[in-house]
């Protein structure tokens, strides 16, 4: 069994962590960092990637890619496991990876990030960054002047639903009810904007598209009260049926909202226990960008150097 110790240990490896780990390691606080066995987050399954500063167009995993190397060229140490339990109930606190090692450190960096909710088709994740997505934000722009499709009922639906309409010439809502959940102002909205079209209870049965090069062409629904299905022509798909943050790991020590997002202090990365950090989609679910989570990586890591000069 190894057993290591750190003055900050940041748990995750997108944008987040990988801020935080080198505003962390150019602080001299020696980090140690626990990236999972499939570090890069969310940006790994983005191919273009054409609103995060500094960078024209690159591709998803490239930037992570570049976040890494800078991480390590900073002498970040970096360990390919999981961490399975966290006791945050002394201190050091002690995480305990499904390698056999433990690691105690003064401060923790949470930067597990967040899964988004997929509809669980073949065909879904065939065409994943090649016309499906889960981000109208961060994919929207591919699509001016073409027509696209969200499927979801709530706030978040309808928020990319309305986003789309500056870039896109048609946007179809698929929703499996008969009404929306989201909020009446952005219902209202979304119902009187005249490049949106509704369809009811209705769900994705299949996406389609061309091989070569791989692009969306369409989808196939079904009508979830007359059976009926449709075909129906668009270019992008964007799913907006929720996403699940990744806060297993304190869903009994620190403070969550309903969803189950790390609640912080207003203006901090600080959690309801000191010394524990959350960075990321793990605690943000509004804004979701790589560029928000680096910033919150960036934040986290200079709080805990604060916390730790303090203390």
């Amino acid at each position: 069994m190894t057993s290591l110790s750190t003055e900050v240990l940041i748990i995750g490896g997108g944008p987040a962590g990988y801020t935080a780990a080198i505003y962390a390691a150019r602080a001299n606080l020696a980090p140690i960092q626990v990236l999972g066995y499939q570090p890069g987050g969310q940006l790994m399954i983005t191919t273009d990637v054409e609103n995060y500063p500094g960078f024209t167009s690159i591709q998803g995993p490239e930037l992570m890619q570049h976040m890494a190397d800078q991480a390590e060229h900073v002498e970040t140490q970096m360990i390919h496991e999981t961490v399975e339990k966290l006791d945050l109930g002394t201190q050091p606190f002690k995480a305990y990876l499904d390698g056999g090692t433990i690691i105690e450190a003064q401060a923790i960096i949470l930067a597990t990030g967040a899964q988004a909710k997929w509809l669980g088709l073949d065909s879904e994740k065939k065409f994943l960054g090649y016309g499906v997505s889960g981000c109208a934000t961060c994919d929207g722009f591919f699509f001016k002047g073409k027509t696209v499709a969200v499927v979801g009922g709530g706030n978040t639906a309808v928020e990319e639903a309305l986003y789309l309409t500056h870039h896109a010439n048609k946007v179809y809502l698929i929703h499996r009810r008969d009404s929306l959940r989201a909020e009446k102002i952005a219902q209202d909205r979304l119902l009187n904007n005249p490049k949106i079209e509704v369809i009811w209870n209705s769900v994705v049965e299949e996406v389609t598209g061309d091989e070569n090069p791989l692009s969306v062409t369409g989808l196939t629904l079904k009508n979830v009260q007359t059976q009926e299905v449709q075909n129906l022509s668009v270019d992008g798909l964007f799913v907006a049926i929720g996403h699940t943050p990744q806060s297993q790991l304190v869903k009994d020590t620190l403070d969550l909202d309903e969803e189950g997002y790390i609640l912080t202090t207003p203006g901090s990365t600080q959690t309801s226990l000191k010394g524990i950090f959350a960075a990321g989609d793990v605690q943000d679910k509004t804004f979701r960008q790589a560029i928000t989570a680096a910033g919150q990586g960036c934040m986290a890591a200079l709080e805990a150097e604060r916390h730790l000069n303090s203390n």
